[in-house]
């Protein structure tokens, strides 16, 4: 089971509250968690990446482990501790301005 946590706005987009907990089958990647997170809130479709490149949209920041994962390749492996649920991995909105 692997736990999401998103930003205020995309939770109540969403219609839920607190942390989202999904089942993912094979490998645990971006890739794969946002696949799940969409499938499951149709809603976010769109919001959190490109709905046509599939690139995450600028001001979407991804963490887990203490880690700035948001560069990373999508199809790269999840941390372990994402992977197992003990971590989350939390979607941010970055913000921006001066």
């Amino acid at each position: 089971m692997i736990r999401v946590v998103l930003p205020a706005h995309l939770r109540t987009l969403a219609r839920v509250d607190g942390e989202v907990k999904l089942e993912i089958a094979g490998q645990v990647t971006q890739r794969a968690v946002l696949d799940a997170l969409e499938a499951a809130y149709p809603a976010l479709r769109g919001t959190i990446r490109d709905h046509a490149t599939q690139q995450r949209r600028a001001f979407v920041r991804f963490f887990a482990c203490a880690e700035d994962l948001s560069n990373e390749s999508p199809d790269a492996p999840l941390p372990d501790p994402v992977a197992t649920g003990a971590e989350p991995l939390l979607v941010v909105g970055a913000m921006a301005g001066g």
